[in-house]
């Protein structure tokens, strides 16, 4: 292991134009789905926790499966969606960033959605009677209700981000994984090792585990600090 170690730090030093590539792919892909689906769930997901509506059980349920959706299917429906013949291949979208990013987007909204209702959920009684005494609307209530939950939806981006950083199906096939444009790390460690290049895939895969580690560190940082 000390070996594949060595091997990613020498990669990293020697910079090595493949890997850096396909690091910034990386990035670009799961920052903005992680940013798109944090700004469509979290709040969707407060609202359904916060009110009490007909049919609530029955999103609540749809939102649960769509929170294990395959990542093969939802990479199948945005390649249908996209390709020449869907409805939006006028945009001439797929094998792109931003094709794998909408993918992302759809994989990772319903979590965020879920865990934000069940966490806003809980909290939701005891701040309505505050915001009723206080005469709030129901808007100031619902962003107060998002404050109140900063913790757990730290944490929820995070999960995000580690979805969407570790996803190997859906952005294979909307992104093609296409040297110098679409390839991610996930999907190079896979053609890396199907090649038996194992000790390119060994160091992309500390690589990316580094990575992970230090957006976590950051988060915890930041998190122990508004304490």
């Amino acid at each position: 292991m000390t070996e594949y170690i060595k091997e990613a730090f020498s990669l990293l030093i020697s910079g090595n134009s493949e890997l850096w590539g396909i690091i910034k792919v990386t990035l670009q892909m799961s920052f903005f789905s992680t940013v798109i689906s944090s700004f469509l769930g979290l709040p969707l997901g407060t609202v359904i926790g916060r009110t009490e509506f007909k049919g609530k059980g029955l999103i609540l349920r749809i939102t649960n499966t769509l929170m294990g959706l395959p990542p093969v299917v939802a990479g199948l429906v945005v390649f249908l969606t996209l390709s020449r013949s869907g409805p939006l291949g006028s945009l001439q979208l797929l094998f792109s960033v931003a094709a794998m990013v909408i993918a992302q987007v759809v994989l990772i909204t319903p979590l965020m959605t879920g865990m934000s209702a069940s966490a806003s959920s809980e909290k939701a009684p005891k701040l309505r009677e505050t915001a009723s005494g206080l005469r709030m609307g129901k808007t100031k209530e619902i962003i107060l209700l998002m404050l109140e939950c900063r913790p757990q939806f730290v944490s929820i981006i995070l999960l995000g981000f580690g979805r969407a950083i570790a996803e190997v199906g859906a952005v294979s096939l909307v992104g093609g994984n296409i040297q110098f444009k679409t390839r991610v790390m996930t999907t190079a460690i896979m053609l890396e090792t199907n090649k038996g290049n194992f000790r390119f895939a060994v160091a992309l895969g500390i690589v990316l585990l580094a990575i992970s580690f230090i957006v976590n560190s950051i988060a915890y940082t930041a998190g122990e600090k508004r304490k």
